[in-house]
């Protein structure tokens, strides 16, 4: 695994210049909680105005976000998630699911997540696509994809 010669162009590093900043995970949670416009967002994250207005900028400009009018007349915008943003949302709970278990004290996690089809409390997993087994990190092996020149 160690012998694995790291590409110059890592996908992880690529996604942290996106996404690896405090606030744009919050943003994201209250995109996936259903606020969509700066007001809400700026109220519910207690944010200061600036940051939030260039974190959004930077979402819609990687494409995670876009902008869209609700209202003419002052025009008014809110965000929306993108299939991108949207391909985020087991990232946002694998964080979730990782403060539940190592920051929460005896109180337990401030929020559960219920799965509306099954009406149970989700407990997401991370599995393989092909035989549907839980991922654990000491059965994976990085490998350099096949066709990758960089």
């Amino acid at each position: 695994m160690y012998e694995l010669q790291r590409p110059a162009s890592c996908s992880i590093a690529r996604a942290m210049e996106v996404l690896g900043e405090r606030w744009t995970f919050l943003i994201l949670r209250e995109c996936f909680y259903g606020v969509r416009r700066f007001s809400d967002m700026h109220r519910n994250l207690g944010i200061a105005r600036n940051i939030l207005s260039t974190r959004l900028h930077s979402l819609v400009a990687a494409g995670v976000l876009e902008r869209v009018p609700y209202q003419q007349e002052p025009p008014r915008f809110e965000y929306r998630l993108t299939e991108a943003g949207r391909d985020l949302y087991p990232s946002i709970v694998t964080l979730m699911r990782w403060g539940d278990r190592h920051l929460t004290g005896e109180l337990g996690p401030p929020v559960v997540l219920r799965h509306n089809v099954c009406g149970h409390e989700a407990d997401p997993l991370l599995v393989c696509a092909h035989c549907r087994e839980e991922l654990h990190p000491h059965e994976v092996t990085p490998e350099r994809a096949s066709g990758y020149t960089g």
